[in-house]
């Protein structure tokens, strides 16, 4: 039996609407209530994710900020955190003013803009977080950010990606989780090394983890868990690297992976590698 599931919100949990349907969350409330061990790996903020996690009953510590900080609901201190560099960061904020492109910041789980415009604004009403507007984020950068993250449209984003990775190498890490949204993080902070900190920590073997995503975000997520599936809608790199590909996450893509290799074996009473031997032998996009 798989003993813990990794999920991925937007474009794999999330409907387009960014909802998550009755069905979906009762299926994974079936799969706490059984023992397994399901969290949330987002790149979102903690303050966001917890409000998903509250809905579900979710409990364990959340992936959050892309990887770069695990924390659980109610307590102060994170498990695990790994901000950007405050050199990195003030590159990054020069870069964004001189070819003017949206770039927001987090830290102590603040969502900061340096004035208040229309990306900023939908945004947090779009993730149901405030967001505080910070004129000196060169001055807040000094601390470091927990994530920095720049909203444009792809001809901008896509050409930017590429100078960023030539400018800061294996110093940053840098990903799309949207085709707007550009995300830079530590180099350590991806949603596959912080699952296997965690698994880790909860003594689970990476043979025992399903991880689901959708987007470029998700390949470490993928990578990292024994089990890698990819939702129906999710970009062909990672539908290409996955084990299974579900449903769509507007058709309970979700729902469908955990009833066919959580709930459905463990109502059968089959091992794991059975139902990885189904896994492969029923691998196609549905």
């Amino acid at each position: 039996m798989y003993k813990m599931i990794a999920i991925d919100l937007d474009g794999t949990l999330l409907t387009d609407e960014l909802t998550i349907s009755p069905n979906t969350a009762a299926t994974i409330q079936k799969a706490i209530r059984m023992g397994t061990v399901v969290t949330i790996a987002t790149g979102r903020m903690f303050s966001s994710a917890k409000l998903i996690a509250e809905q579900l009953g979710i409990h364990a510590p959340l992936i959050t900020y892309q990887g770069a900080m695990i924390r659980i609901a109610g307590e102060a201190e994170a498990l695990y955190e790994r901000p950007v560099s405050p050199d990195i960061a003030e590159k990054l904020l020069t870069i964004a003013r001189e070819k003017n492109i949206h770039l927001q910041v987090y830290q102590d789980d603040i969502l900061y803009g340096a004035a208040e415009t229309d990306k900023l604004i939908a945004y947090a009403n779009a993730v149901q977080v405030p967001y505080t507007i910070e004129p000196d984020l060169i001055g807040l950068a000094q601390k470091g950010f927990t994530k920095l993250l720049f909203i444009d449209e792809p001809e901008v984003l896509d050409p930017l990606q590429k100078e960023l990775q030539l400018l800061f190498g294996e110093s940053a890490y840098i990903a799309k989780s949207k085709r707007t949204y550009l995300e830079v993080t530590h180099p350590e902070a991806n949603k596959g090394s912080a699952l296997l900190f965690l698994a880790n920590e909860l003594g689970i073997d990476r043979s025992e983890i399903i991880g689901i995503g959708d987007n470029h975000n998700d390949a470490e997520l993928l990578k990292a868990a024994g089990f890698g599936i990819a939702m129906g809608n999710a970009v062909q790199e990672v539908k290409d690297m996955a084990d299974y590909i579900s449903l769509s996450n507007n058709d309970e893509g979700v729902m469908y992976a955990i009833d066919k290799f959580i709930l459905e074996p463990a109502n059968a009473g089959t091992t794991q590698e059975g139902s990885e031997e189904d896994a492969q032998l029923g691998r196609k996009e549905l």
